[in-house]
């Protein structure tokens, strides 16, 4: 399950929150299979590539052995389109393996693109704001070598999911979080339910699972700092914000996503939300299968994409 201790943890804790008194966190079972999750979620999987498809593993992009991505490459890819996928795990957990990664290769692709995937530094070696420069020094790595690879660096689209889609969201926020790392701004950001878009909201909230505090502290400086909605700029990429619409807690995604786009809006920033009646693992593990979500993700992302080729880039195979 992607992201499978961060889900894990989500609906432990909406059970106690639905059923005051429950003592969840000193539960046993609850603790062991909590502390089971968490460690397979941050284990490197084998992941199986489409026929024809390249995959180059472990690329590094700094000293740490957690800053690595993987780069998965079309079938003569020829100045291929780029999907850069951030994973989640509320901050602590995860890899770019995780399951729900085949998925998104199996559709995109035989599409002519390229799909790479994240690792970044975890809480709590490195906080979110950290993690958003990881991130920001991975895509410029992942460009520099575009031409090695026959992608275009100029058509990167970010997409995360969970902590990750509060990452990739950050920087789409404030491109300048990118430009220091040496990056090209991508296109746009798809956001898949992300665990945080703002943050300082999220803290004042009077029931809070510890990963939260875990990765944003006590101080509200900070958690300004980290969040998206906060660090908002006229210079905003474009992003789709997918938010499960069954979710509650500890706040609702789609609320959040509306108010997000609300306040985008008033720099010129186009923002658009996507409710999905999907719990939050889902809304990333169903990503690629055969349906109108996908469909919807995917017409976004073209949409960016061809929008650019009006510029004379090359166009995608139908």
């Amino acid at each position: 399950m992607a992201s499978a201790a961060f889900c894990l943890y989500l609906g432990l804790m909406t059970a106690a929150a639905q059923a005051p008194g429950t003592t969840v966190a000193t539960s046993p079972t609850a603790s062991s299979r909590l502390q089971q999750a968490r460690q397979r979620s941050r284990q490197e999987r084998p992941v199986a590539v489409p026929e024809g498809a390249t995959a180059v593993r472990n690329v590094a992009y700094g000293s740490d052995p957690a800053q690595r991505f993987d780069a998965y490459l079309p079938a003569d890819a020829h100045d291929a389109p780029v999907l850069f996928y951030v994973h989640g795990g509320g901050w602590a957990n995860g890899d770019k393996t995780n399951p729900g990664i085949e998925n998104k290769l199996g559709y995109w692709l035989p599409r002519g693109y390229a799909v790479l995937s994240a690792n970044y530094p975890l809480v709590p070696a490195r906080q979110p704001l950290a993690q958003a420069a990881d991130i920001a020094r991975a895509i410029a790595a992942a460009q520099a070598r575009a031409g090695e690879w026959r992608l275009d660096a100029r058509r990167f689209v970010m997409i995360g999911h969970s902590a990750g889609a509060h990452l990739v969201a950050l920087l789409g926020a404030n491109p300048s979080l990118l430009a220091d790392a040496g990056a090209r701004s991508p296109l746009g950001v798809v956001s898949l339910d992300s665990g945080a878009l703002d943050v300082p909201m999220l803290m004042a909230q009077p029931r809070l699972p510890r990963l939260y505090t875990d990765a944003f502290g006590t101080d509200p400086a900070y958690w300004a700092a980290a969040s998206p909605l906060h660090r908002l700029t006229p210079d905003a990429l474009p992003m789709l914000l997918v938010c499960s619409s069954r979710r509650r807690f500890p706040i609702s995604p789609c609320d959040e996503a509306r108010k997000f786009a609300r306040q985008a809006a008033t720099f010129g920033a186009t923002m658009q939300v996507l409710p999905e009646n999907l719990s939050h693992g889902k809304i990333n593990q169903h990503l690629g299968m055969p349906s109108a979500y996908t469909r919807s993700v995917s017409g976004y992302v073209d949409s960016l994409v061809k929008h650019d080729d009006q510029r004379g880039l090359p166009q995608l195979t139908p």
